[in-house]
């Protein structure tokens, strides 16, 4: 199982990558430094990672499911309700395709600001 560590601000969280296209291109681009973004309950970050829209992608996602946004060239982590969400659901800005999930509470990313450093590295297995 290939894992990834993702920091932000005081946040902590494991995740695994699922077997996609996308995922793969992530694990090669390791480690990822960036800067946090906010949107609603979503903490977005720009990568250095070009991936096109998979058949699958997606514009709602579940907790845990984290998400690279190709439109702009983003990994986008929900966790709770975004300016366009309806009824509670966790709706991105476009589709999405989902590379990866949580191990651990994607909750935590609420304490998470605008210009707060990211880190995505490989997990100790």
């Amino acid at each position: 199982m290939r894992g990834i560590l993702i920091r932000a601000g005081r946040a902590a969280i494991r995740a695994r990558l699922l077997d996609t296209p996308t995922a793969n291109r992530i694990w090669d681009a390791l480690p990822i430094y960036a800067e946090a973004r906010t949107w609603g309950n979503e903490v977005y970050f720009r990568v250095a990672v070009t991936a096109v829209r998979e058949p699958d992608a997606c514009e709602v996602v579940a907790v845990g499911e984290i998400a690279y946004w190709p439109d702009g060239e983003a990994i986008a982590i929900g966790f709770g309700p975004t300016p366009i969400s309806r009824d509670g659901e966790i709706r991105l800005a476009s589709p999405c395709n989902v590379w990866a999930m949580a191990l651990d509470d994607v909750g935590s990313l609420g304490d998470v600001r605008d210009g707060d450093r990211i880190a995505v590295i490989e997990a100790d297995s």
